[in-house]
């Protein structure tokens, strides 16, 4: 199991509240392969690629599961990780480079989209070290993101502008605090949905999942900010849940997930991914984003949607090591 240094759960867990723990994921992860009979092996990395050549000589595994989410933390580095899983032969689970390098950056992703024709908004983006220029075909409301950064980071109400003053400020502030190219995307404004999808070549799409907000004062956009996915506390005050998408007419459903899977196609993703989709009050919905190797911790968006599919979380964690044996970089099956 192969995961940042500073993310190795302990041998000795008493004490420890397994609910809020950082390395809930690779502990949940490892310690449910390890119920199932599989010989784990948790190895920490932070940047040094021989760490991992050393355990695959003296451990000799089937295939890594792999947690990396950067190298050295740099998140685009991602690739890297398992582009040299590949060179040493060792079969690895999760999304393959070429996904991982379409998915991210968002804008390319997003082009790749439209020549499939997979419904996306409207957008545009602003490099750093050049002028902030709105161009006219995009209107407002936008909501302005980091090209590249995922897990909401930069994302916050203030990131949904209506006018070319807070526009200039917001795209300045991605590159300045985040340190990235900005993307400005027309605002959905309605629902927020995911897909989840296992598989290489045949796919299976989850239950479309929506993230809902029972008591968000008015005024507030319903969107996924930094402190509504990872603020425990604002989540309880704001009653912030996810769980199987209501009133959605099955023929919607089936075509969310459709698309869903379409999308996993055109960017050469495999293993496991999330789609994140805006559902308009029209009942058009939009592709926002595609999310690689996303969370895979007990109890959450992917393992709930896996088991109202009928996929236990032993289950989805064992057909993820499946798919990582199954594929071939030179012959994707």
């Amino acid at each position: 199991a192969l995961m940042h240094d500073y993310m190795v759960p302990p041998e000795d867990i008493e004490g420890h509240d397994l609910a809020t723990v950082q390395w809930k994921t690779e502990f949940d992860i490892t310690s449910t392969l390890r119920d199932i009979g599989h010989n784990v092996h948790t190895l920490g990395v932070k940047d040094d690629l021989r760490d991992i050549m050393r355990t695959v000589d003296e451990f000799k595994p089937h295939i890594a599961f792999n947690l990396m989410e950067a190298f050295d933390e740099v998140g685009v580095f991602d690739m890297n990780i398992v582009s040299y899983l590949e060179l040493i032969r060792l079969p690895y689970t999760g999304c393959n480079p070429r996904g991982l390098v379409l998915s991210r950056d968002k804008a390319l992703s997003k082009q790749l989209m439209s020549y499939h024709q997979i419904p996306i908004p409207e957008f545009a983006v602003f490099r750093r070290d050049r002028d902030i220029k709105r161009p006219k075909r995009l209107k407002f409301p936008l909501i302005i993101k980091s090209l590249t950064q995922d897990a909401s980071i930069g994302i916050a109400q203030a990131s949904v502008v209506d006018d070319d003053n807070k526009f200039r400020k917001r795209v300045q502030f991605i590159h300045d605090s985040i340190g990235t190219d900005a993307i400005a995307e027309q605002f959905i404004d309605g629902q927020e949905l995911y897909v989840g999808i296992v598989g290489n070549e045949r796919l299976q799409a989850f239950p479309v999942w929506e993230l809902t907000f029972d008591s968000m004062p008015e005024g507030l956009h319903h969107i996924a900010t930094d402190r509504v996915k990872w603020n425990e506390t604002y989540q309880k005050k704001h009653g912030i849940k996810t769980g199987a998408a209501k009133d959605l007419s099955n023929g919607l459903s089936e075509r969310i997930k459709r698309i869903a899977k379409h999308v996993y196609r055109s960017l050469g993703m495999s293993g496991y991914a999330r789609m994140d989709l805006r559902l308009d009050r029209n009942g058009d919905f939009f592709i926002m984003e595609a999310n690689a190797n996303p969370q895979l911790a007990f109890g959450e968006d992917l393992a709930e949607s896996a088991e109202q599919a009928g996929l236990t979380y032993e289950e989805l964690l064992q057909r993820i090591l499946q798919n990582g044996l199954r594929w071939h970089p030179e012959r994707p099956g």
